[in-house]
């Protein structure tokens, strides 16, 4: 009978691996901590000189609710913070839009102006606390919020640190909180790390995401090597921008997932740190620090369970183990009942601790790298990282990022991918625990949601107040700028850009809302269907 065992990614698993299974040069291949190409790490002491940032994920209905999570997670120890935003806010649509009826504050915070972000970070050390923003097809105006919010607080842009995550590609691939097409969507990214480079050179203007793609069920290695994709494409466009890749390349970060299977996750990580520190190196000839992969891990959502909530505990810390024996740069941990609802106090707050006890009670975080030299965390290195390279090269082949999403290559690829998955499911041969083994009969907890009614009705009347409060010529003045300078950014356009972040950014300031500036660069750029 055959003990044949696959990891998650369909990498075979030796019942015991040799020093044959991988052949490796230390200095091509592995390299010292901090040196190229990274496999062990970004940084030579790692940890010992500082642990990854705890950055809880946190967006709860209002601003006001959202601060005060925020405030209880920093006072735990949290040392970073990374905002959740609803989906109106995502998809460019103000609060009292028809179509973001029934869905205002649900899955994230309400943002229509700057007034509500003065309220989200109010009391909160803009000049001394990293933040990460997840969001998209709006990312630059919610970054031109940031910035008029701390300029009006007197906190300059330079003192400003953190993320917007801006990875419009994965929308088209597995999200969907696009807006407009893609060649206008890369050109305002591109428009984004000229900005954030000139101006706000502590800011990362992009997260590239693979945390989105594993959600939507692609494997590990899909995981990586569509994310790369994605971000070989920003790099290309930034280059066609006129931008040197040293001046932007070393502020790229990247996002991606942690599941269970520890040793597939850890591998994972090194082998997309050595894969794009060569992809940058040998496409682009970037120097050591454009090649330095540095990254965000969130515990993967997909995996939680309704059943057995508590069990998510479980599942959440060897996750976070993956995370950390793998080398992230900043990590959020989940709480154990999000497959029911938005996180309780009580969840956030121990899935914090659990970071805490692996970071300083684990011991994983004292010396470097500490699976390297295994041979099967080796071997599932190596693999990783040629197949990832394969499915790079395929992209290549059809054009590049852009062209695989007209194709639908990488959605394809990824319900495929899904579909195995829950076969496997439904018949047992992957194990769920508590789910389709070991199950209890019992009914998922019900946790009580807030009234989302009545949060939209008043969410809407602030939204009311702050336009009837503003000058409105000076409003109306700042957005049709925008209008006029988005002509700029389209493909057949054939003279420079106007420059669109200072332009986002004096409309903010007066009080223009996230939809208004959506529809003054959607004017001229249209909406995107896919087809």
């Amino acid at each position: 009978m055959s003990d044949e065992r696959m990891t998650p990614a369909g990498i075979p698993i030796p019942v015991a691996a040799r020093p044959s299974d991988t052949t490796l040069d230390y200095a091509r291949d592995l390299g010292d901590p901090g040196k190229y190409p990274y496999t062990r790490g970004v940084q030579p002491n790692m940890y010992r000189g500082r642990h990854w940032t705890m950055r809880q994920y946190a967006g709860f209905g209002t601003a006001q609710a959202t601060n005060e999570r925020f405030k209880l997670l920093l006072e735990a120890g949290q040392t970073g913070l990374s905002v959740a935003f609803d989906l109106p806010t995502q998809m460019g649509l103000d609060s009292d839009n028809p179509r973001a009826l029934g869905e205002v504050g649900r899955v994230g915070v309400a943002i229509d102006t700057v007034d509500d972000m003065h309220l989200l970070l109010a009391d909160i050390p803009l000049d001394k606390v990293s933040s990460s923003m997840t969001i998209n097809a709006t990312a630059s105006t919610l970054l031109a919020m940031y910035i008029v919010v701390a300029e009006e607080r007197g906190i300059s842009r330079d003192k400003l640190s953190g993320t917007t995550q801006n990875d419009i590609l994965k929308e088209y691939i597995a999200r969907g909180t696009y807006i407009y097409p893609p060649a206008p969507s890369l050109a305002l990214t591109a428009e984004t790390f000229r900005f954030c480079a000139s101006e706000v050179p502590s800011w990362n203007p992009i997260s590239i995401s693979g945390y989105h793609i594993r959600e939507a069920g692609s494997t590990a290695v899909q995981e990586v090597a569509f994310t790369f994709a994605d971000g070989l494409a920003y790099v290309q466009q930034a280059l066609d921008t006129g931008l040197k890749v040293d001046d932007f390349a070393p502020r790229l970060s990247f996002f991606f997932a942690a599941h269970n299977d520890l040793f597939e996750e850890v591998a994972k990580f090194r082998a997309a740190r050595r894969l794009w520190a060569r992809l940058m190196r040998e496409k682009f000839g970037a120097n050591d620090k454009s090649c330095r992969l540095r990254f965000h891990t969130q515990t993967g959502g997909v995996t939680l369970t309704a059943q057995q909530p508590l069990n998510n505990v479980v599942r959440v810390t060897v996750q976070a183990l993956a995370a950390a024996l793998g080398g992230t740069q900043s990590l959020h941990t989940n709480g154990y009942d999000e497959a029911l609802a938005l996180p309780t106090a009580e969840a956030a707050t121990l899935a914090l601790r659990t970071q805490q006890i692996v970071a300083y009670e684990s011991g994983v975080a004292d010396t470097v790298d500490p699976l390297a030299g295994s041979w099967y965390v080796e071997k599932l290195t190596n693999e990783i990282e040629e197949r990832a390279l394969a499915l790079i090269n395929q992209v290549d082949e059809l054009g590049g990022a852009v062209a695989g999403i007209e194709a639908n290559f990488f959605q394809d690829e990824i319900g495929r991918s899904a579909y195995a998955q829950q076969l496997r499911i439904e018949a047992g041969d992957t194990v769920i625990v508590g789910v389709n083994r070991f199950g209890d009969g019992q009914d998922p907890p019900i946790i009580p949601a807030p009234d989302f009614s009545a949060l939209e009705q008043d969410q809407a009347a602030r939204l009311k107040a702050a336009k009837a409060n503003r000058d409105q010529a000076a409003t109306s003045r700042a957005l049709a700028a925008i209008s006029e300078a988005a002509v700029t950014y389209l493909p057949e356009h054939s003279g420079d850009r106007t420059p669109l972040m200072p332009l986002i950014i004096d409309a903010v300031r007066a009080r223009a809302s996230v939809g208004e500036v959506a529809m003054a660069l959607e004017t001229k750029w249209g909406r995107y269907q896919p087809v």
